[in-house]
């Protein structure tokens, strides 16, 4: 397995009026072409690390590293424009909530189109044609009219939809999903992850797959990642995430509801002040 991504020494630090708030904390992992799950309770720093790597985290947020390369490129160290020529064509991010990636003055179809136009000189009926396909491929129903459509006219599932078919348009190298499914049904949602597991099984696609969604991640990651407070506290196998050994990861297992089990109060997590160090 080629290595695509290599993190070492990850921190993200916001300075605040209250003093200096650590993100995350030096963290380090590798990504080759695989499906690799963070999880995690919200605020232990899944998010923050996948826009961290895009160089998205926006001032008074810092972003340091000791390494942070993609494919030989060091992220830390690329001028703005040849980071932005990077982002969407072999790097990509589908954000949690739509509402707030989508432009809401622009309609659907251009924004589906107007990079592929701009990276790849496609004339506006071949960006158009690409842009139904993959409206298609996710399930969207009648995709010329969601492409004449604006984002507030979508619903919060079809918004989702209509992001993750923006993000896998150029067919990226690198792609980090950050709660891909959470406004998805079960049927679109085996559908868009089929999708995903063609592209890194056939293409070479690395995926950072974000999720709160614990059985999820188990099913249809290779190896997961478990944060709390800014550090990784586990690194598993997918397959072994029900035997996971931290008590925190047993934490969040033991947490899950159980469908058809007998009823009862959720156990709560006890804390150690030590997961933390």
């Amino acid at each position: 397995m080629s290595g695509l991504l290599a993190v070492e020494d990850l921190r993200v630090a916001f300075d605040t009026p209250a003093g200096r708030v650590e993100a995350v904390r030096g963290i380090s992992f590798g990504l080759g072409r695989e499906r690799l799950g963070i999880v995690g309770e919200s605020g232990s720093g899944k998010t923050m690390t996948g826009r961290a790597i895009l160089r998205l985290v926006e001032p008074p947020g810092r972003v340091t590293a000791r390494r942070l390369d993609f494919d030989g490129q060091d992220l830390l160290r690329l001028p703005e424009r040849q980071m932005r020529a990077l982002r969407g064509r072999r790097l990509a991010m589908v954000m949690q909530d739509p509402k707030y990636s989508l432009n809401p003055v622009m309609t659907v179809g251009r924004q589906l189109t107007e990079g592929l136009r701009r990276r790849e000189r496609l004339s506006r009926g071949e960006a158009t044609a690409r842009a139904v396909a993959m409206l298609e491929a996710v399930q969207i129903r009648d995709p010329e009219r969601v492409l004449r459509a604006y984002p507030h006219e979508l619903s919060g599932g079809m918004g989702q939809r209509v992001m993750i078919a923006m993000m896998l348009i150029p067919e990226p190298d690198l792609l980090i999903a950050d709660e891909l499914t959470s406004a998805l049904d079960v049927t679109v949602e085996a559908e868009v992850l089929g999708i995903l597991d063609a592209l890194v099984r056939e293409r070479g696609l690395g995926l950072i797959f974000i999720s709160h969604d614990l059985p999820l991640v188990a099913r249809f990651c290779d190896r997961v990642l478990v944060m709390y407070a800014g550090r990784i506290v586990e690194e598993l196998a997918a397959a072994e995430l029900g035997r996971a050994s931290h008590p925190y990861t047993r934490g969040l297992l033991g947490c899950l509801p159980s469908v058809g089990g007998p009823r009862r109060p959720l156990p709560t997590l006890r804390r150690d002040p030590a997961w933390a160090e």
